[in-house]
């Protein structure tokens, strides 16, 4: 084979390999890794409504929501979500009525101190939007749910720390959980708002 042939063949090997690695090196910035994000308890908020003698709607929330969450906006199969609330934590902004929420009548804080939602299955209908399949543990009862989870956004914070939010409405009926203290006087069904933060670990 002529040397200038040799060289050629050479040539145009390495600019396969060139190509073939770009390829490559393209595919992995075009496929985003999976992130693990820690509930910031801080800039998290569950809100729950139910209705009060059928005339008005009362609202209560949960402070300090924790858990943890894995988020590929690409490959929703690798997404899951795990967060925790306090029944402690209940606040109503009326320290009776709390007392009365955490007590055997209603959340029973000293039996079930934690309510708490694991996903099983993610599924991504829209840009923004994520189907959340899971178990969701309250009063001693676990039950499946599925909610419509919506990425609010990311970027990074004050201090560089990158942060990622989602936001969920969805309703249960208190009944299903075993909690039926009143169910004349206060609604059957909770409609739960969730607006979740998390830091990049």
């Amino acid at each position: 084979m002529k040397p200038r042939t040799l060289l050629l063949l050479t040539a145009g090997s390495l600019l396969g390999l060139s190509l073939l690695v770009a390829m490559a090196s393209a595919r992995a910035e075009a496929q985003p890794e999976t992130e693990t994000y820690k509930v910031d308890p801080v800039h998290s908020t569950v809100v729950f409504r139910i209705k009060h003698l059928g005339v008005s709607y009362f609202y209560g929330r949960f402070n300090g929501p924790s858990g943890e969450f894995s988020f590929n906006p690409q490959n929703p199969d690798e997404c899951s979500f795990e967060i925790a609330i306090r029944t402690q934590d209940v606040d109503t902004n009326n320290p009776s009525r709390d007392r009365h929420l955490k007590s055997a009548d209603f959340f029973n804080a000293k039996q079930f101190p934690k309510i708490t939602f694991k996903s099983k299955e993610v599924k991504k209908v829209s840009d923004d939007t994520f189907r959340v399949t899971g178990d969701l543990a309250l009063h001693g009862v676990t039950r499946p749910v599925t909610i419509d989870l919506k990425h609010v956004g990311s970027g990074k914070g004050m201090r560089g720390e990158y942060r990622s939010g989602f936001d969920a409405t969805f309703t249960i009926k208190r009944s299903d959980f075993g909690m039926k203290f009143m169910l004349g006087g206060l609604g059957d069904e909770v409609t739960l708002m969730a607006g979740i933060e998390g830091i990049r670990e």
